[in-house]
């Protein structure tokens, strides 16, 4: 037999099939090691077939099968075909995707324990070896139990009753839990009539995706529970991805609740062996629902009988390393293949998603209303410019910190969000008006009160804080913006009894870094949780009644055409975290302009009327969904080799132009807006296509100029246009 190989190395000049004589052991998706030029390397088995076109004597032998079962099934090995041909990358850094990167490097092994049980006759150990006896007795009465407690509680008897051939040692797998002490309630809600009819809808119509638009707090959760029970029911595995992992845990909890085992959770932050094992859960069809994050998407099940995607709209779900995939695309393949249904869920859908939806490509299920029909809680728009001028320099409005104290004197709870963690933005000179920046990302540092230091956030680099301007010398040195830390820090001094919490990406290190701060907030342990965009979406607790809204002006202003769509979201996200109980919530939400059209309609949940707008201006503006953006972008270490390569994609881009040229809305080469990250230099050729015919060839030549030494990329509708 010859097994057709892709060794794992992500380098086009090897990215293609290798024969190799092999037993009748190897199976297509199998991991194996072969010999390859002078060394030994991994490689993944694409097919197995009977002889090869090449002569027997120029074949090497497959060395090693690393798998019992198959490391990829039959759908993921057509999945990475595809995605091959779309992304035009080698097949390697696609087959890696379905794999937990532990298996590559084999730091990761298969956790063990060794199980007793007694196959002897107790009167055959003399009466003086008490202790032998007692352990006989106890394994009798118990069946079996684990060699490492019966050392600990009977000693030497144990090794003393092994030599006498009395006891039966067997080792078994044992698969680490990341969440064994989640523990969480989840009783059977009946479903409403508006629940009853989304589900009855999704099943039946003839579309393969379907949108549910609902306002938050108006039940998707258990429609989504209950879409999963019946694929279960029906011998069917289910896909749950959510953007951030700070909803992983919560939502994980809910489904361990109702559907047991049969979970399994996929995300970074666990550890490695936590990770392996959840991925050898799900292959073996141990368990049968995965939940996670984007990468959750190519978790290793078959039979896939519903895939759903919350909170669709969040962009966190396009990938920003290579390649650069979109997750709707790999759950609308996985759909197609195994026929089942994609649904996807949010009270903000995106604005390309919602017109799909809205002329008819996917089935539109529309949930207006919350649960029980209780109120949305009343947004209050605050004019920051007023606060500036009656000399309040606090981050907290009159109107804010009147709230609180009310808020904090009924027990309730309150949440507020800035998406800006640190404690200032930037740090200026008011001598010589010196900015601080990394010297490796054209960027401004941003300060940490509490670690006393100045942070880049592109690249993580850590500075001493300046003592004096290293321009000038002087002494004056200002903190520009604020960040959560400041507004801790600001509440402590004006509520010094109320119990603050505070979450960001500097207080949830660690797998159960944000689980711990919500389980403490979600048990009364905290009255204000302070926090950036984890603190916006999906969670739901009852006690909160007051959402504070501190800069909401923040992502208005970006250059990038997303931003009103951005904002629009965030502000009814977190909003929505108030009042979802029987106590009517309230939204304070601070602004320096407010009546900027964006702000006015998320301040009245008018999604239809943001929407009109918006998609009117893109049309206008022919932006998407009415084309798609398409950047090359060039990055390298040395400033020139990056122009050399951004000279050769440039020119051989410019014959795509001039063949299709009616193709083009705009077509240019620049600067990127951060010239500068990781000590990378940043160039881009920027594109607006009518369509995506020109793509193959752009993709191709992307790869042609992709070197050691310098990185191309091709992004599409990118998330972030810095």
């Amino acid at each position: 037999m010859v097994a057709e190989v892709i060794v794992d190395i992500a380098h086009s000049e090897v990215d293609k099939i290798f024969d190799y004589i092999c037993g009748e052991d190897v199976q297509a998706g199998m991991r194996v090691t072969v010999p390859f030029a002078r060394s030994v390397t991994t490689g993944f088995v694409m097919a197995v077939k009977e002889k090869s076109s090449l002569p027997p004597e120029k074949l090497k032998r497959v060395l090693r099968v690393l798998d019992e079962l198959p490391a990829l099934n039959r759908e993921c090995l057509s999945l990475a075909e595809k995605l091959v041909r779309r992304y035009r990358c080698p097949r390697a850094l696609v087959l890696r995707l379905f794999l937990p990167a532990e298996m590559r490097t084999g730091k990761v092994s298969e956790r063990t324990k060794t199980v007793v049980s007694f196959e002897g006759d107790i009167a055959l150990i003399p009466p003086r070896a008490k202790r032998q006896r007692e352990l006989a007795e106890y394994l009798q009465q118990h069946g079996e139990a684990e060699s490492a407690f019966l050392r600990e509680e009977f000693g030497s008897a144990l090794k003393a009753l092994e030599e006498r051939g009395m006891l039966r040692l067997e080792k078994r797998r044992v698969f680490r839990d990341p969440y064994e002490r989640l523990k969480k309630d989840a009783p059977l809600r009946p479903l409403t009539p508006a629940q009853e009819a989304a589900v009855e809808r999704i099943e039946n119509t003839s579309k393969t995706v379907t949108l549910i638009h609902g306002v938050t707090g108006s039940g998707k959760t258990e429609i989504y529970l209950t879409l999963i029970a019946h694929a279960l029911k029906a011998e069917r595995s289910a896909v749950f991805l959510v953007p951030e992992i700070s909803l992983t845990p919560q939502m994980f909890a809910q489904l361990r609740a109702r559907f047991g085992k049969s979970c399994a959770i996929l995300h970074s932050g666990l550890s490695a062996g936590e990770r392996f094992d959840e991925w050898e859960r799900l292959r073996s069809g141990e368990a049968k629902i995965a939940i996670g994050a984007r990468s959750a998407v190519f978790a290793p099940l078959e039979n896939i009988g519903v895939i759903v995607i919350d909170e669709e709209h969040d962009g966190s779900y396009s990938s920003e390393s290579s390649p650069r995939y979109n997750t709707f695309d790999i759950a609308y393949l996985r759909a197609k293949y195994n026929g089942c249904k994609l649904v996807l869920g949010s009270a903000t859908p995106s604005v390309e998603t919602y017109r799909r939806a809205k002329e008819g490509e996917f089935e539109l299920i529309t949930l207006p209303e919350r649960i029980n029909r209780r109120p949305m809680p009343e947004v209050q728009l605050v004019d920051m410019r007023r606060e500036v001028k009656r000399g309040n320099p606090s981050p907290f409005s009159s109107v804010l910190r009147e709230r609180l104290e009310n808020c904090l004197k009924k027990g309730d709870q309150a949440i507020l969000f800035l998406n800006r963690r640190g404690y200032s933005q930037t740090v200026i000179c008011r001598d010589c008006g010196y900015v601080a920046k990394c010297e490796y990302c054209d960027v401004s540092l941003t300060y940490h009160s509490e670690e006393n230091c100045l942070k880049c956030h592109y690249c993580g680099t850590r500075y001493h804080m300046l003592s004096a301007c290293p321009q000038c010398g002087g002494v004056h040195i200002n903190y520009v913006g604020t960040g959560t830390q400041r507004v801790e820090r600001e509440l402590k001094k004006l509520y010094p009894e109320a119990r603050i919490l505070r979450m960001d990406n500097d207080t949830t290190s660690g797998k159960e870094g944000h689980l711990k701060i919500l389980q403490r907030f979600a048990a009364k342990e905290a009255d204000i949780l302070v926090g950036t965009q984890m603190v916006a979406k999906g969670h739901d607790f009852p006690n909160v009644t007051l959402v504070g809204i501190l800069d909401a002006d923040m992502s208005l202003h970006f250059p990038d055409y997303r931003s009103g769509e951005r904002t629009f979201q965030l502000v009814t996200q977190v909003a929505g975290r108030s009042g979802r109980a029987e106590n009517r919530g309230e939204v304070v939400l601070q602004t320096y302009d407010p009546d900027n059209y964006i702000l006015r309609f998320a301040a009245s949940y008018d999604y239809e009327g943001f929407y009109e707008h918006e998609v009117g201006m893109r049309a206008a503006m022919a932006f998407p969904p009415f084309a798609r953006i398409v950047r090359v972008m060039v990055t390298a270490e040395d400033d020139k080799l990056a122009l050399a390569a951004l000279k050769a994609v440039y020119e051989k881009l410019q014959r795509v132009y001039a063949k299709e040229a009616e193709k083009f809305l705009f077509f240019n080469k620049m600067h990127a807006p951060v010239k500068r990250i990781q000590n990378k230099f940043r160039y881009q050729v920027l594109m607006r296509l009518t369509d995506g015919s020109p793509l193959p060839r752009i993709y191709e030549i992307a790869a042609e100029e992709n070197k050691k030494e310098v990185l191309v990329y091709v992004e599409e509708n990118p998330g972030n246009l810095s």
